[in-house]
């Protein structure tokens, strides 16, 4: 993070906190830079900053002064989704959206990647090139089943931070957290099974539930507290449920974080049910303030959670390095990852452990948080801006996820047709759903920033499709 984000955080921070009140002048650049030991520069690109995410206005001849903030918009309401297993379908839908060709003129606001456009990341290509040089033909061979030891070494330390405590040993490595939900998804279920889920929920897991012919139950979550506990302790009473699927921290698509007494009502249901949970982390070490949350893993007493993570959503997804801690179903999940990818590539494996190792990790990501934050509240305002009257917008508190539910019968999947001609796509609500709801909503991504004609034109096609006055394609 460079210096002067970092002040802005700072500034940000004591106007949230009230130290600096609306309407208040704050302090001269030459104050400010006297105060906080910076140049004079370096203040200044800090008020420009904030200023530009709307915290500050400055007014000619007189200095900066914090700005009032927009009433926050409603939050997407929770949905009722069916009350009985589904079998999962959008296939189509989602592959439409994985089968694209791009010339570079495209904006795929439809994707789940992170932005691996900064310098932070430099030092990882300079680390892949060394190793191919100096490890010689272990980079070039499989790993063990586990994978490689250095890595392992690594997670276990990172994930004190979640309050887990892995010895190396605990953790087997993957092609991505994908190939770690579904290897745990194949050790304890059997086809035809039934598994509770989040609703909305990640869209690739729902795929995974499909190609292992396993029934999804949806259980209605709230943009904010996440999985509702009393809907799924009346399912756990009614459905033979074989697992439970959680995002705890940063769900994907709503940004919801758990509280702790909940994951810990969540654990204590279980054991009641003796039911096994499968937590995906991934976006975990994204939240913008520190310190993160707990994983449900670290509650855990009994060996019942399966924790899954990756580095695809901290670092980069075409690395396609994952993890899970298995705890009690070790010897299942051992065997599953074998007779599918049976390794993980050992040259990205030793780099994201030796990028850990020298500290690029933890400097990579303090910058991204800042970035992501920045970038969400700029989008919150040009959504507020642009889009029509009523739209509900999610809160994250983390990641690059946003979660977006439109008025009226505004049909996303429509809406995504008609912006691909202005090289748009956006991810349509459907394909968040076993059964096919939330077809006015949509998920955004903006781990990059958006220009605000984009959201101009995203809005303007919202109101075209809400006022009726375009004809269907």
């Amino acid at each position: 993070m460079k210096l002067y984000q970092s002040l802005a955080d700072e500034i940000r921070e004591r106007i949230e906190q009230g130290y600096y009140q609306v309407g208040e002048k704050l302090p001269s650049i030459r104050v400010l830079s006297k105060e906080h030991a910076v140049s004079v520069s370096t203040a200044q690109q800090a008020l420009l900053l904030l200023e530009k995410q709307h915290w500050v206005e400055v007014r000619a001849k007189s200095g900066c002064y914090v700005k009032a903030q927009a009433k926050p918009a409603e939050m997407p309401q929770p949905c009722r989704p069916a009350q009985y297993p589904l079998e999962v379908s959008q296939w189509r839908e989602v592959r439409a959206l994985r089968t694209y060709k791009d010339d570079g003129s495209f904006l795929h606001l439809s994707s789940g990647v992170a932005d691996v456009h900064g310098p932070t990341l430099k030092p990882l290509l300079r680390i892949m090139s060394d190793i191919s040089r100096y490890q010689g033909l272990r980079a070039l061979m499989p790993d063990t089943l586990q994978g490689a030891e250095e890595l392992r070494e690594q997670i276990a330390r990172q994930t004190v931070d979640s309050g887990s405590r892995l010895h190396p040993d605990d953790i087997i490595t993957t092609t991505g957290c994908q190939e770690a939900l579904s290897i745990s998804l194949q050790a304890i279920t059997n086809p035809g099974d039934v598994i509770a889920v989040e609703s909305p929920g990640f869209y690739g897991l729902m795929q995974i539930l499909k190609a292992h012919d396993l029934k999804a139950l949806e259980i209605p979550s709230h943009p904010s507290d996440g999985m509702s506990l009393d809907a799924l302790e009346m399912a756990l009473d009614q459905w033979p449920i074989k697992a439970i699927m959680v995002i705890p921290t940063e769900n994907n698509p709503l940004g919801s974080t758990m509280l702790e007494e909940n994951k810990l009502r969540l654990l204590k249901m279980t054991q009641r049910y003796n039911t096994p949970i499968i937590e995906d982390d991934i976006y975990g070490d994204l939240r913008y303030k520190q310190p993160r949350p707990c994983t449900l893993h670290s509650l855990d007493t009994e060996g019942r959670v399966i924790l899954c993570s990756s580095f695809s959503k901290t670092l980069s997804a075409g690395l396609r390095v994952g993890w899970l801690a298995p705890g009690r179903y070790r010897e299942r999940v051992e065997h599953m990852k074998y007779i599918g990818t049976a390794s993980t590539t050992t040259i990205t494996q030793l780099a994201v452990a030796e990028f850990i190792n020298q500290g690029y990790y933890d400097r990579h990501i303090r910058t991204m948080r800042q970035q992501y934050r920045c970038n969400r509240d700029l989008i919150t305002h040009a959504i507020k801006q642009f889009f029509p009257e009523g739209t509900r917008i999610s809160a994250p508190q983390g990641a690059y996820l946003l979660w977006i539910e439109l008025p009226g019968d505004v049909d996303t999947l429509e809406l995504n047709r008609r912006l691909e001609k202005h090289k748009i796509q956006i991810a349509p609500g459907v394909i968040f759903s076993a059964s096919g709801k939330y077809r006015n909503c949509m998920r955004i991504n903006f781990a990059r920033p958006i220009p605000d004609q984009a959201m101009q034109l995203i809005g303007y096609e919202a109101k075209e499709l809400l006022r009726g006055q375009l004809v269907p394609l």
